[in-house]
């Protein structure tokens, strides 16, 4: 449970990292690049991924080149919908994608669904809809929070898709994932190459790198509880999003101040009731 614990404040503190150093003047995009130089290297160091055997040909490099666009991408979004519309909001988000995730499996990979999984998605998606719907008679700011809310919560969910989808084509997990780390490095410098004609400040650049450390460690920490805890994944899925979500609401209500509509108040509490129910639906 240690390791649940860990990664889930990890999670947290990307956010919480992200929407400090914005505060602060330094820019998202720079970090979010660096960020990938950190998590690349650690990936190879960690995870131990046999690169002398990638093939060419049966490596499936679109997929890659998608994630690496994709990530960097949603994680700009998250930086976003955090500064537009709140930590606790975001992080419910971001964890409440796996309800869309949960759909395709069930459209896409033709997974079969119990009632409790069936209503779990639709608790979540009632959570979802409670959160932006806190938005709609608000200000411009709030609609701009609403807006990059609803793509942290489809970004999300895409990536799990692809990623599901890349083991299932036997794949090894620690090379891909090096993979698309790497290529979401490279492709976000030549962004800034390009955009910046710079690859940011010293600040943006010593940032980036610690949030590069905390994503890793968030991934390498939830993977490995999944590991230990192979048999009952359901723990580890429904204690991750849940004290995601705690942690959230901890750090938007204390350190930054936020207050909780009636309507978000509901969706919080709708999210981890679905959480728990798809949970449960994992474990029968």
């Amino acid at each position: 449970m240690e390791l649940i614990f860990i990664a889930a404040l990890c999670s947290v503190a990307v956010s919480i990292l992200l929407k400090i150093a914005k505060n602060r003047g330094m820019s998202p995009i720079h970090m979010i690049s660096w960020n990938y130089v950190t998590a690349s290297v650690l990936c190879f160091f960690w995870f131990k991924p046999d690169i002398q055997h990638i093939s060419m040909s049966q490596t499936p490099w679109l997929l890659i080149l998608a994630l690496g666009v994709l990530l960097p991408s949603v994680f700009l979004f998250l930086a976003k919908s955090l500064q537009t519309a709140g930590i606790l909001k975001t992080e419910i988000a971001q964890r409440l994608s796996v309800v869309l995730s949960l759909a395709a499996a069930y459209f896409i990979f033709q997974e079969q669904f119990n009632q409790f999984k069936i209503f779990g998605i639709v608790l979540g998606i009632s959570s979802v809809l409670c959160i932006l719907f806190s938005h709609r008679q608000a200000s411009e700011s709030s609609k701009q929070g609403m807006f990059f809310l609803g793509l942290v919560w489809f970004g999300y969910a895409l990536i799990d898709v692809l990623l599901k989808y890349t083991t299932s084509l036997g794949l090894q997990f620690a090379v891909a994932l090096n993979l698309m780390f790497i290529c979401a490095m490279i492709l976000s410098m030549i962004y800034l190459l390009l955009q910046y004609r710079h690859l940011g400040s010293g600040k943006d650049i010593g940032f980036g790198l610690l949030l590069g450390a905390l994503n890793f460690a968030n991934i390498a920490f939830y993977v490995k509880a999944h590991m230990m805890l192979k048999d009952t994944p359901a723990i580890v899925f429904a204690g991750m999003n849940i004290l995601v979500v705690i942690f959230g609401v901890i750090a938007g209500l204390l350190i930054f101040k936020e207050r909780l509509k009636p309507a978000s108040t509901i969706g919080l509490i709708l999210g981890v009731i679905s959480v728990v129910c798809l949970a449960y639906a994992m474990s029968v």
